[in-house]
């Protein structure tokens, strides 16, 4: 019996990431373009986080969520976007093997943040349709912090277990 341990096998230090396109005189209109929808991205939710905030009449549940799929929209565009843009300026399309893993890692957390998110609202609406008398005490701010802790807390772990599997898979 021969261990499998003694193999012909490396380890995976860094990944070539495929880009949008081989054609050099692409390259910087694309980086234009993606720049472009990253600072609109960027701006758009920080300015919805930032006027609600500011504005007392806001204060409520649903903008409360609001503000954090603000806030996860942000961050998801964040993980992914700099290091795409990078990559178009440099012609280096590698990432680390600890910087893909990171990568993914914060892509899960706000991915699956986003859906949760959704979710949360999607029974905000559902308790100020169905009891609206009843509004004020079922989503309360206690309810609604709850919620959105919940929801970090529920992508923090899911995104654990994944990146916790991918990291023990031999490339």
């Amino acid at each position: 019996m021969q261990n499998m341990a003694t193999g012909n096998h490396c380890t995976v230090t860094e990944f070539f990431l495929a880009g949008l396109s081989k054609n050099q005189e692409l390259k910087m209109p694309l980086f234009f373009l993606f720049t472009g929808i990253y600072v609109v991205t960027v701006a758009g939710n920080l300015g919805m986080i930032t006027l609600i905030v500011l504005s007392c009449l806001l204060h409520n549940p649903m903008y409360y969520f609001l503000s954090s799929l603000s806030f996860i929209d942000f961050c998801q565009s964040t993980v992914v976007t700099p290091n795409m843009l990078m990559s178009f300026v440099t012609g280096k399309n590698l990432i680390s093997y600890p910087g893909c893993m990171t990568q993914l890692y914060f892509l899960i957390i706000f991915g699956v943040a986003e859906c949760y998110t959704l979710a949360a609202m999607a029974y905000d609406r559902y308790v100020a349709i169905c009891s609206p008398l009843l509004y004020g005490v079922t989503m309360s701010y206690q309810i609604s912090s709850a919620l959105i802790s919940g929801v970090y807390i529920f992508s923090v772990l899911s995104a654990s277990i994944h990146t916790g599997f991918m990291i023990r898979i031999r490339f």
